[in-house]
């Protein structure tokens, strides 16, 4: 009984803020929903959100953020952590320089971008005129958008994984490493054959929360492009926020909101019941 009364005030906020508000959206996604009125209109909210043009890109556009910048990201954060793990001058300087783009405000790093690709003064487009190649609308055209959300998000997360790496190295036996430098490995078959299967706890770990930063992350939106232009870097979490609050459409946005824990409650799922068991710790 002691143990359920010190977690009683947490699951008090638990409830509040996570289970009430999750049965709230399951049982309004049942109902064509606005301020004024409710009408119950069963699966019917569900075929129509699904059938949506809008709802099909905005999920095509995750997926691309997820292809894009979850592998990327983890192989760059191994690299730099394996980098600053070795003894050498300014390693505190390069492992802090590293980190630092996470502790910014996402929407401090937005309105930075914004200015980095700015069309023709902008600071890419000015690196990119001193080699005569000309720039383009990074922000505007419906081809580039993405990539350009890609990179931004790539130089956010990186450092941040790079510490979870960071931690995980130095907690390698040593003795592991000496017996492989005596019998002459060379340092790509040390990371595929000890370094790579020993860090796969830290990238399990590192893949959830990568995974489902693609679909949280959206503050940037809301500064540079919102959504456009023509929905090409919309996501789902925005898509849900202009559902709801600029078209008042509660029903879609329930819809929208429960297929987003689907998304996100699978991820878990396959990483923890499949991967996990496949992983040495």
């Amino acid at each position: 009984m002691f143990a359920y009364a010190l977690l009683f005030p947490s699951l008090i906020f638990l409830g509040m803020f996570t289970f009430y508000p999750t049965f709230k959206s399951i049982y309004l996604s049942f109902y064509n929903s606005t301020f004024g009125s409710q009408t119950f209109v069963g699966f019917d909210q569900y075929s129509r959100v699904l059938q949506d043009e809008v709802f099909h890109k905005v999920i095509k556009n995750n997926l691309i953020l997820v292809i894009g910048t979850v592998p990327i990201s983890i192989f760059l954060a191994i690299y730099l952590a394996i980098w600053v793990n070795n003894k050498m001058k300014g390693n505190g300087i390069l492992r802090a320089a590293f980190f630092y783009p996470t502790i910014i405000p996402m929407i401090a790093i937005a309105n930075i971008w914004l200015f980095i690709y700015t069309p023709d003064y902008g600071l890419l487009d000015k690196f990119l005129s001193f080699f005569g190649i000309d720039g383009v609308n990074w922000l505007g055209e419906p081809a580039w958008v993405m990539y350009a959300m890609i990179g931004m998000i790539i130089w956010k997360e990186a450092g941040f994984f790079m510490l979870f790496y960071l931690a995980g190295l130095q907690n390698l036996p040593s003795e592991v490493y000496e017996a492989a430098k005596l019998e002459g490995a060379r340092p790509f078959q040390v990371f595929r054959k000890i370094t790579f299967p020993l860090i796969m706890p830290t990238t399990l770990f590192c893949l959830v929360i990568a995974t489902t930063n693609s679909f949280k992350l959206v503050d940037h939106l809301y500064i540079m492009t919102k959504g456009g232009p023509d929905n090409a870097s919309n996501l789902l979490l925005f898509y849900i926020y202009e559902t709801a609050f600029s078209f008042w459409d509660m029903g879609a946005a329930s819809v929208l909101t429960v297929i987003l824990l689907v998304i996100l409650l699978s991820i878990s799922i396959f990483n923890y019941a499949y991967l996990d068991k496949r992983i040495h710790y």
